[in-house]
Protein backbone atom coordinates (compact mmCIF):
# COMPACT_ATOMS: atom_id res chain seq x y z
CA UNK A 1 0.00 0.00 0.00
CA UNK A 2 1.33 3.66 -1.10
CA UNK A 3 2.14 5.41 2.22
CA UNK A 4 0.08 8.04 1.58
CA UNK A 5 -2.70 5.91 2.49
CA UNK A 6 -0.96 4.64 6.29
CA UNK A 7 -0.29 8.37 7.59
CA UNK A 8 -2.97 10.47 9.29
CA UNK A 9 -4.43 12.60 7.08
CA UNK A 10 -5.68 16.13 9.15
CA UNK A 11 -8.19 18.97 8.00
CA UNK A 12 -6.92 22.72 7.12
CA UNK A 13 -9.64 25.12 6.52
CA UNK A 14 -8.41 27.81 4.67
CA UNK A 15 -10.41 30.77 6.22
CA UNK A 16 -13.44 32.12 4.52
CA UNK A 17 -12.78 35.00 1.81
CA UNK A 18 -15.01 37.52 4.12
CA UNK A 19 -13.20 37.02 7.50
CA UNK A 20 -12.60 39.60 8.98
CA UNK A 21 -9.74 39.09 10.89
CA UNK A 22 -8.20 37.87 7.46
CA UNK A 23 -4.56 37.96 7.94
CA UNK A 24 -4.71 36.30 11.07
CA UNK A 25 -6.39 33.17 9.86
CA UNK A 26 -4.36 33.65 6.58
CA UNK A 27 -1.52 33.35 9.00
CA UNK A 28 -2.81 30.48 11.04
CA UNK A 29 -3.65 27.86 7.93
CA UNK A 30 -0.18 28.42 6.57
CA UNK A 31 0.88 27.79 10.49
CA UNK A 32 -1.15 24.53 10.88
CA UNK A 33 -0.46 23.38 7.11
CA UNK A 34 3.53 23.74 7.96
CA UNK A 35 3.39 21.92 11.49
CA UNK A 36 1.04 19.14 9.59
CA UNK A 37 3.85 18.79 6.68
CA UNK A 38 6.65 19.13 9.18
CA UNK A 39 5.08 16.14 11.53
CA UNK A 40 5.13 13.60 8.31
CA UNK A 41 1.47 13.63 8.06
CA UNK A 42 -0.76 14.45 4.86
CA UNK A 43 -2.38 18.02 4.61
CA UNK A 44 -5.85 17.94 3.59
CA UNK A 45 -7.14 21.65 1.95
CA UNK A 46 -11.26 21.87 2.01
CA UNK A 47 -12.88 23.85 -0.76
CA UNK A 48 -15.26 26.16 0.03
CA UNK A 49 -16.40 23.75 3.31
CA UNK A 50 -20.19 23.58 4.48
CA UNK A 51 -20.91 26.11 1.36
CA UNK A 52 -18.74 29.12 2.78
CA UNK A 53 -16.80 30.70 0.09
CA UNK A 54 -12.74 30.23 1.12
CA UNK A 55 -9.45 30.58 -0.57
CA UNK A 56 -8.50 27.64 -2.55
CA UNK A 57 -5.65 25.99 -1.32
CA UNK A 58 -2.78 26.24 -4.02
CA UNK A 59 -3.67 30.05 -3.83
CA UNK A 60 -2.39 30.51 -0.31
CA UNK A 61 0.45 27.67 -1.25
CA UNK A 62 1.20 30.24 -3.85
CA UNK A 63 1.11 33.18 -2.10
CA UNK A 64 2.70 32.25 1.41
CA UNK A 65 5.34 30.55 -0.67
CA UNK A 66 4.59 27.04 1.35
CA UNK A 67 6.74 24.05 0.97
CA UNK A 68 4.77 21.19 -0.94
CA UNK A 69 6.07 17.36 -0.30
CA UNK A 70 3.89 15.47 -3.20
CA UNK A 71 2.58 12.59 -0.99
CA UNK A 72 1.75 15.14 2.44
CA UNK A 73 -0.74 17.17 0.19
CA UNK A 74 -4.26 16.54 -0.45
CA UNK A 75 -6.70 19.15 -2.25
CA UNK A 76 -10.10 18.55 -2.19
CA UNK A 77 -11.84 19.81 -5.55
CA UNK A 78 -15.60 19.82 -5.64
CA UNK A 79 -18.23 20.44 -8.41
CA UNK A 80 -18.88 24.29 -7.79
CA UNK A 81 -16.54 26.25 -10.18
CA UNK A 82 -16.80 27.62 -13.41
CA UNK A 83 -15.00 25.64 -16.05
CA UNK A 84 -12.21 28.37 -15.88
CA UNK A 85 -11.30 28.17 -12.06
CA UNK A 86 -11.61 24.62 -12.17
CA UNK A 87 -8.54 24.64 -14.91
CA UNK A 88 -7.19 27.33 -13.28
CA UNK A 89 -6.47 25.27 -9.69
CA UNK A 90 -6.04 21.84 -11.25
CA UNK A 91 -2.81 23.44 -13.23
CA UNK A 92 -1.92 25.66 -10.28
CA UNK A 93 -1.66 22.13 -8.56
CA UNK A 94 0.48 20.78 -10.94
CA UNK A 95 2.80 23.65 -11.10
CA UNK A 96 3.13 23.39 -7.59
CA UNK A 97 4.19 19.60 -7.42
CA UNK A 98 0.22 18.75 -5.63
CA UNK A 99 -0.81 14.98 -7.13
CA UNK A 100 -3.59 13.97 -4.71
CA UNK A 101 -7.10 15.21 -4.73
CA UNK A 102 -10.19 14.21 -3.12
CA UNK A 103 -13.31 14.94 -5.27
CA UNK A 104 -16.87 15.65 -4.21
CA UNK A 105 -19.72 16.99 -5.27
CA UNK A 106 -19.14 19.24 -2.33
CA UNK A 107 -21.77 22.13 -0.64
CA UNK A 108 -22.41 24.92 -2.83
CA UNK A 109 -25.14 27.80 -2.75
CA UNK A 110 -26.64 30.35 -4.98
CA UNK A 111 -23.26 32.44 -5.10
CA UNK A 112 -21.15 29.33 -6.54
CA UNK A 113 -21.15 28.80 -10.12
CA UNK A 114 -21.78 24.89 -10.95
CA UNK A 115 -20.03 23.01 -13.77
CA UNK A 116 -22.29 21.61 -16.15
CA UNK A 117 -22.20 18.57 -18.34
CA UNK A 118 -21.03 20.69 -21.52
CA UNK A 119 -17.93 22.34 -19.41
CA UNK A 120 -17.05 19.37 -19.41
CA UNK A 121 -17.78 17.50 -22.78
CA UNK A 122 -19.89 14.77 -20.99
CA UNK A 123 -23.22 13.76 -22.66
CA UNK A 124 -25.90 11.66 -21.15
CA UNK A 125 -26.51 13.30 -17.82
CA UNK A 126 -28.14 15.82 -16.58
CA UNK A 127 -25.73 17.38 -13.73
CA UNK A 128 -22.06 16.99 -12.52
CA UNK A 129 -21.26 14.90 -9.89
CA UNK A 130 -18.04 13.64 -8.34
CA UNK A 131 -18.31 10.43 -10.52
CA UNK A 132 -18.17 13.48 -14.03
CA UNK A 133 -15.31 15.24 -12.35
CA UNK A 134 -13.33 12.32 -12.01
CA UNK A 135 -13.93 11.32 -15.36
CA UNK A 136 -12.90 14.66 -16.88
CA UNK A 137 -9.74 15.13 -14.56
CA UNK A 138 -8.53 11.68 -15.82
CA UNK A 139 -9.27 12.61 -19.42
CA UNK A 140 -7.45 15.76 -19.47
CA UNK A 141 -5.13 15.58 -17.41
CA UNK A 142 -4.12 11.88 -17.71
CA UNK A 143 -1.57 10.48 -15.00
CA UNK A 144 -1.25 14.28 -13.24
CA UNK A 145 -2.61 12.96 -9.95
CA UNK A 146 -3.91 10.28 -7.99
CA UNK A 147 -7.64 11.04 -7.18
CA UNK A 148 -9.73 9.71 -4.30
CA UNK A 149 -13.66 10.06 -3.93
CA UNK A 150 -15.64 10.29 -0.75
CA UNK A 151 -18.26 7.14 0.54
CA UNK A 152 -21.05 8.36 2.41
CA UNK A 153 -22.75 5.47 5.39
CA UNK A 154 -25.27 7.10 6.38
CA UNK A 155 -26.85 6.80 2.68
CA UNK A 156 -29.24 4.13 1.25
CA UNK A 157 -26.34 1.37 1.10
CA UNK A 158 -27.30 -0.21 -2.11
CA UNK A 159 -27.55 3.69 -3.74
CA UNK A 160 -23.85 4.55 -2.73
CA UNK A 161 -22.34 1.40 -3.24
CA UNK A 162 -23.60 1.53 -6.93
CA UNK A 163 -22.44 5.54 -6.65
CA UNK A 164 -19.07 3.95 -5.86
CA UNK A 165 -18.74 1.48 -8.61
CA UNK A 166 -19.07 4.56 -10.85
CA UNK A 167 -16.57 6.20 -9.43
CA UNK A 168 -13.98 3.56 -9.57
CA UNK A 169 -14.89 3.48 -12.95
CA UNK A 170 -14.40 6.70 -13.48
CA UNK A 171 -10.54 6.19 -11.91
CA UNK A 172 -10.92 6.26 -7.92
CA UNK A 173 -7.39 5.80 -6.52
CA UNK A 174 -8.76 5.57 -2.65
CA UNK A 175 -11.94 6.36 -0.60
CA UNK A 176 -12.44 8.30 2.43
CA UNK A 177 -15.80 7.90 4.65
CA UNK A 178 -17.63 10.59 6.23
CA UNK A 179 -17.15 10.89 9.85
CA UNK A 180 -17.76 7.61 11.72
CA UNK A 181 -17.62 7.27 15.32
CA UNK A 182 -17.33 3.44 15.99
CA UNK A 183 -17.33 0.72 13.69
CA UNK A 184 -19.48 0.39 10.35
CA UNK A 185 -20.54 -2.71 8.95
CA UNK A 186 -21.10 -0.66 5.94
CA UNK A 187 -17.56 0.88 5.97
CA UNK A 188 -16.82 -3.12 6.65
CA UNK A 189 -18.66 -4.22 3.69
CA UNK A 190 -17.00 -1.81 1.72
CA UNK A 191 -13.51 -2.31 2.58
CA UNK A 192 -14.11 -6.34 1.73
CA UNK A 193 -15.70 -5.68 -1.55
CA UNK A 194 -13.77 -2.89 -3.08
CA UNK A 195 -9.81 -3.32 -3.81
CA UNK A 196 -8.26 0.06 -3.69
CA UNK A 197 -7.39 1.92 -0.05
CA UNK A 198 -10.43 2.83 2.24
CA UNK A 199 -9.65 5.16 5.09
CA UNK A 200 -12.06 6.26 7.80
CA UNK A 201 -12.55 9.90 8.72
CA UNK A 202 -12.52 10.79 12.50
CA UNK A 203 -14.89 13.71 13.67
CA UNK A 204 -12.04 15.57 16.18
CA UNK A 205 -14.11 17.89 17.37
CA UNK A 206 -17.23 17.79 20.45
CA UNK A 207 -19.58 20.41 18.63
CA UNK A 208 -21.84 17.41 17.87
CA UNK A 209 -24.01 19.63 15.81
CA UNK A 210 -21.77 20.24 13.30
CA UNK A 211 -21.17 16.15 13.02
CA UNK A 212 -24.92 16.03 13.28
CA UNK A 213 -25.29 18.21 9.65
CA UNK A 214 -22.43 16.23 8.36
CA UNK A 215 -23.89 12.51 8.86
CA UNK A 216 -27.35 13.64 8.28
CA UNK A 217 -29.27 12.43 11.67
CA UNK A 218 -29.73 14.44 15.03
CA UNK A 219 -27.01 13.28 17.74
CA UNK A 220 -28.33 15.36 20.92
CA UNK A 221 -25.32 17.84 22.24
CA UNK A 222 -25.13 16.10 25.88
CA UNK A 223 -24.22 13.01 23.96
CA UNK A 224 -21.37 11.64 25.82
CA UNK A 225 -18.07 12.00 23.33
CA UNK A 226 -14.46 11.89 23.44
CA UNK A 227 -13.16 12.44 19.98
CA UNK A 228 -9.32 10.98 20.95
CA UNK A 229 -10.68 8.19 22.49
CA UNK A 230 -13.02 7.99 19.24
CA UNK A 231 -9.82 8.49 17.24
CA UNK A 232 -7.69 5.23 18.65
CA UNK A 233 -10.70 3.04 18.54
CA UNK A 234 -10.74 3.48 14.68
CA UNK A 235 -6.82 3.10 14.69
CA UNK A 236 -7.86 -0.61 16.34
CA UNK A 237 -10.73 -1.29 14.29
CA UNK A 238 -9.25 -0.44 10.94
CA UNK A 239 -5.48 -0.71 11.19
CA UNK A 240 -4.86 -0.87 7.39
CA UNK A 241 -5.83 2.54 6.32
CA UNK A 242 -4.87 5.72 7.33
CA UNK A 243 -7.60 7.89 9.47
CA UNK A 244 -8.20 11.22 8.19
CA UNK A 245 -8.70 13.78 10.87
CA UNK A 246 -11.61 16.07 10.79
CA UNK A 247 -11.98 19.78 12.68
CA UNK A 248 -9.61 19.44 14.64
CA UNK A 249 -8.27 21.29 17.62
CA UNK A 250 -4.90 22.02 16.78
CA UNK A 251 -3.78 23.55 20.43
CA UNK A 252 -5.21 20.77 22.35
CA UNK A 253 -5.01 17.64 20.15
CA UNK A 254 -2.31 18.10 17.52
CA UNK A 255 0.27 17.37 19.77
CA UNK A 256 -1.14 13.90 20.84
CA UNK A 257 -1.01 12.71 17.46
CA UNK A 258 2.66 11.39 17.25
CA UNK A 259 2.44 9.22 20.45
CA UNK A 260 -0.65 7.67 18.54
CA UNK A 261 0.77 7.01 15.54
CA UNK A 262 3.37 5.86 17.42
CA UNK A 263 1.14 3.39 19.70
CA UNK A 264 -0.08 1.83 16.18
CA UNK A 265 3.35 1.66 14.40
CA UNK A 266 4.72 -0.69 17.39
Amino acid sequence: MNSNYEMFHVEVLPPRQDAEDLEIRLDRFADRYKRVLEAGYCACITDNAMGNMSFQGPEIIEEYNLPVKPDNVMIHLNTFHSKKDLDNILNSCIYQGIKYLLIVSGDGNVRFPKLKPSDLDIQGVSSVTAVELLKYINREYTGAFISGVAFNPYEPEEEEVEKMERKIEAGAAFVITQPIIEKNLVVDRLISNIDIPVMVEAWMSKKLHLLSDCVGYEIPEDTEYDPIKTLTDLQSEYPSGGVYLAMMNYKRQFNLLSELQRKVSI
